[in-house]
């Protein structure tokens, strides 16, 4: 074989191997476009069932991806967002224009409410069932500290039983959110501070002068529909005239989210529940909070959630774009 030969062969070589490279890159961009990542999320307690839950289900449809999902409270998911530390924080409460500042974009994607607790054993509690408590009541418990008696609560002087109030030690969507239907702010509240939505109700469970306050999925036994045993769910007042009427008084977990999406339990505490990333989200975050508002919202009743109306996602899914 002459040189000529040997010049002609090596290209021909060179010639296939490239082309073959350039089919090879191809057909890995069609099969995956996105390589193998790890999608973290951290925050709101209030979230953090309905996240896992979606987590799980994406992750069967889109096996390269992985998740590292964890609660905390609302606080700490948005510091966490805002510092690059996660991918995603959930947020249980409005977003402040000093985070908005900051870089903070979200997407609501489901909603909740806080409800008041109580322990089942309350020295009063048929009187809590005929009367509900009104928003001036726990202004007086949470924000004044001038009720200290649960004879004080439903009008009973002969009662001198203490009232013993719980609040979130954490810096959470739920206090947030329960102080604003207050009028005040979480640092307003008033009780000891324990940490975590689950540590508030296994306070109030082990205490039967305990009162405090627990997110949707916290307060109701995701079994059974009701109460969590040694609980009892203490439904608003609303309307302020010390009885229970029909569209105040709940006590199954189906009740109370017919109620907050008829709009008869009162926004705050009710809200929605967002997501937030550290500017406009873009790749595999993208598509996920993409499927959460289609796909992943056929699973939102089945978790115990109350879910956005189609007008609403459409407004949150056009944030997207």
């Amino acid at each position: 074989m002459n040189i000529n030969q040997w010049k002609l062969k090596l290209i021909f070589v060179m010639i296939v191997f490239l082309t073959t490279n350039c089919v090879a890159s191809d057909i890995s961009a069609g099969v995956n476009d996105f390589p193998s990542q790890r999608i973290t999320i951290s925050g709101a307690w209030a979230l953090y069932p309905m996240m896992v839950r979606w987590a799980e289900e994406f992750h069967k449809e889109n096996p390269e991806v992985a998740f590292d999902v964890s609660a905390g409270g609302a606080g700490k998911g948005m510091a966490d967002a805002l510092a690059g530390v996660v991918d995603i924080g959930m947020v249980s409460r409005e977003i402040y224009p000093e985070e908005i500042d900051r870089g903070a974009f979200w997407i609501a994607v489901t909603r909740d409410a806080v409800f008041i607790t109580v322990n089942s054993q309350n020295p009063v509690l048929e009187d809590l069932r005929d009367q509900g408590i009104s928003q001036e009541k726990l202004h007086g418990i949470y924000i004044t500290g001038e009720i200290t008696t649960w004879g004080q609560v439903v009008g009973r002087p002969d009662v001198d039983d203490p009232v013993h109030v719980y609040t979130r030690s954490d810096a959470a969507g739920a206090p947030a959110t329960y102080a604003e239907y207050l009028g005040s702010k979480q640092e307003d509240l008033q009780g000891i501070g324990v940490y975590g939505d689950p540590g508030v109700l296994d306070a109030v469970i082990k205490d039967p002068f305990g009162i405090g306050y627990n997110n949707l999925n916290y307060a109701f036994d995701a079994s059974t529909g009701r109460a969590v045993e040694g609980a009892f769910i203490l439904p608003l007042d609303v309307n302020g005239d010390g009885r229970m009427d029909s569209k105040e008084w709940f006590e199954s977990k189906a009740q109370a989210i017919h109620f907050v999406m008829d709009g008869f339990y009162p926004a705050p505490p009710a809200r929605d529940l967002n997501l937030v990333t550290l500017g406009k989200p873009a790749g595999m975050v993208r598509q996920f909070i993409e499927w959460i508002l289609n796909d992943g919202q056929s699973f939102v009743h089945e978790v115990g959630y109350i879910a956005l109306n189609s007008k609403q996602l459409k407004i949150e899914l056009d944030k997207l774009k």
